[in-house]
């Protein structure tokens, strides 16, 4: 009722200020702005205040990165989409690549929340073990429940300034009134879209997978004695190449020597002058 009364009083403000002159309008309308700010402040801060708890499930964020050593990696490329697939699933990143001693595969995927948990089963199935296996659930209930209150509150809160637009009587009433929506609406966009994000990432779990094949023998499992037969080829090949780069320089030896052919022969002919 305290609410409804300071509304009726903006009302009744604004029709009083219409009823007067052109000078009384500009003389006190700083006034009545600063009055409807504060009704403006009152009606946000009672709306939140008294908005309605909204009781619904708990909101949780899932996501696992799983990394494993795989035999066949396109073999095993192809089992993770048709799991995907039949989960429900969309992949939203797949990309490859190939370093000094692995091929290897990461890949993006979105999984339903409720099938979550059976598809990690399904990429378990066949690994002996995992390089690394994160799963983390992170609860978004609290931050759910309090963007759709003040979501509510906000939507509550515009529907009373549109209710005093059509009551404004002048220029200068109207665009005070429309500046405090503008700034109305750019809260509730940017409250609706966190929320749909939070949504998004409710309803569908991020999994991160990460899977290889050993192309060499790492240096981890060689014996030392394999060390010493690598260091032997080694440097054999470095001897092999320096050898190759001094043939690519063979144009460079044939000018040198025939710049020292030329140099002696102009030495030779002055040494002959002289005497």
């Amino acid at each position: 009722m305290k609410l409804l009364s300071v509304l009726l009083f903006g009302f009744a403000l604004a029709c009083s200020n219409a009823g007067s002159g052109p000078e009384l309008l500009s003389e006190t309308s700083a006034a009545d702005y600063n009055h409807s700010d504060k009704v403006g402040v009152v009606l946000e801060s009672s709306d939140v205040s008294k908005a309605p708890t909204v009781e619904q499930e708990q909101q949780i964020i899932k996501t696992a990165r799983l990394a494993f050593e795989t035999k066949d990696v396109s073999e095993t490329h192809k089992n993770l989409l048709a799991l995907s697939q039949q989960y429900k699933g969309l992949v939203q990143n797949d990309n490859s690549g190939k370093s000094y001693n692995r091929i290897f595969r990461t890949m993006v995927v979105r999984i339903p929340t409720e099938n979550f948990q059976s598809f990690i089963d399904g990429v378990s199935e066949g690994v002996s073990y995992f390089d690394q296996k994160e799963i983390s659930r992170q609860d978004v209930s609290e931050e759910f429940v309090d963007l759709i209150a003040r979501l509510k509150a906000k939507k509550e809160l515009e529907k009373r300034y549109l209710e005093l637009l059509q009551q404004a009587n002048n220029v200068k009433e109207i665009l005070e009134i429309e500046r405090e929506l503008s700034k109305i609406r750019e809260e509730i966009e940017a409250k609706q879209g966190r929320l749909q994000f939070l949504q998004n990432r409710v309803s569908l779990s991020t999994i991160n997978l990460d899977f290889y094949t050993l192309t060499s023998e790492t240096g981890i499992t060689q014996s030392y004695g394999q060390k010493m037969i690598n260091s032997l080829k080694g440097g054999w090949d470095g001897i092999s190449v320096f050898f190759l780069g001094i043939l690519y320089l063979w144009p460079l030896f044939i000018f040198s020597l025939i710049v020292i052919f030329v140099l002696r022969k102009l030495l030779k002919r002055n040494k002959k002058k002289v005497n």
